[in-house]
């Protein structure tokens, strides 16, 4: 390979998800020669991203809110009102606001990402004194994973369950079909600006998720149980991916893994793209000065919460239906602080570790604890067949 095919950046970012078009695009306005790697690096994101409103980085502009809900509501045993404002994002808008202008883009596959090197899928080496490797999660397998389907609703339509200004965090009313011998779902339901809904079933912890014909059937059960008659021709979406990707190992020659591909995936609730927007800086920062962005990004306190987080997701993957909704009755009648520290905080370790003791101390039955924490049915769902997946399967071997 002649000279002429190796350039050379200070910083390499791979992969222009929201996470890595912000790293990007922080870098580039702090002064750094990026070079930005995608093979479609200006298409708009397929998923929908919602977060806390506080939860954003202020140097991004208020236009990347694409629908505001002041206080969303969460069904367990009782209607919870969470006076925290929530949002759903613009993906034009967030797209916009990231632009990367001195940067150099390349529209292109990386087949290789080195430390300090990432090899193009036409033979360009690309030379950097710092890799992130920003590309998303791999592949699921029998991994503990996050499952949703969405269906697009026209808000109208959509109003008995939701309205404007309105949302639905987690709705845990018996309304879903599943029975109780059968792995748990809630509900998850916010609008989102441009004049339709999102009604997405949701399951949490199960190792290799719940199938989405599973998913859209209890979508469609719920909607039914409010009136909701859809066509047919709705517009859907599908959610699969690990909840337990963890953070980059300290003092290892690779890529910096950044975003959900780093540990920025919340094990308990899916979310990611608040938190790595959040951190972006931080990197930024750690290398302007010298220092490892994975010591800035992943400091003791930060490791622990993680680790903390992964305990709760086991206890996720494990509860029934009944269960579920006691635990999340429990948490979301603990303070403030407790919830935010489970659902957002990076490093607040004392208040986790209290909110995860309440939480547990508080959920009643009293035998429903052992389940929590692992004493007892610890692997309770791990071969539950679903209706249709054996025939499925069936019609694939034949």
């Amino acid at each position: 390979m002649s000279d002429s095919a190796v350039r050379d950046f200070d910083i390499a970012v791979v992969g222009l998800g929201p996470t890595g078009r912000a790293l990007a695009h922080r870098a580039m306005l702090a002064g750094f020669r990026v070079a930005a790697i995608d093979p479609r690096p200006d298409r708009l994101w397929p998923p929908t991203f919602s977060c806390w409103v506080d939860e954003l980085p202020e140097w991004l502009p208020a236009d990347v809110i694409a629908v505001r809900i002041p206080a969303p509501t969460v069904w367990t045993a009782t209607e919870h009102r969470i006076e925290r404002p929530y949002c759903v994002l613009s993906k034009p808008g967030l797209h916009a606001a990231l632009p990367l202008d001195d940067a150099t883009v390349f529209a292109a596959r990386a087949t290789r990402v080195g430390a300090d090197e990432v090899e193009l899928s036409d033979g360009t080496i690309l030379r950097a004194a710092t890799v992130f490797d920003t590309r998303g999660l791999p592949s699921l397998g029998q991994r503990r994973a996050a499952s949703a389907h969405g269906i697009f609703v026209d808000a109208d339509t959509a109003a008995p369950m939701v309205a404007d200004n309105e949302g639905l965090l987690l709705d845990w009313r018996p309304e879903n079909g599943a029975g109780p011998d059968e792995p748990p779902s809630f509900l998850y339901a916010v609008p989102l600006g441009d004049g339709t809904v999102v009604f997405e079933e949701t399951s949490l912890g199960l190792r290799g998720g719940m199938p989405q014909h599973e998913l859209r059937r209890r979508t469609l059960n719920r909607l039914a149980a409010h009136g909701i008659r859809l066509t047919g021709d709705e517009p859907s979406e599908a959610a699969h991916y690990p909840l337990d990707q963890p953070p980059p190992r300290k003092g290892v020659r690779a890529a910096i893994a950044f975003g959900s591909r780093g540990g920025m995936m919340h094990p308990c609730t899916g979310y990611s793209v608040a938190d790595s927007l959040a951190l972006v800086d931080t990197a930024v920062a750690a290398l302007r000065e010298g220092r490892d962005p994975v010591e800035a990004l992943w400091p003791w306190r930060a490791r622990l919460v993680y680790w903390m987080r992964m305990r709760g997701l086991y206890g996720l993957g494990r509860l029934t239906t009944d269960q579920s909704i006691a635990m999340f009755e429990a948490f979301f009648t603990e303070s403030e602080r407790g919830q935010r520290a489970l659902l957002s905080a990076h490093d607040d370790y004392t208040a986790l570790g209290k909110v995860l003791f309440d939480t547990v101390a508080h959920t009643w039955p009293f035998r429903w604890r052992y389940d929590l924490v692992g004493w007892t049915n610890r692997d309770r769902w791990l071969d539950f067949d679903f209706p249709g997946v054996s025939e499925q399967l069936s019609r694939r071997v034949e």
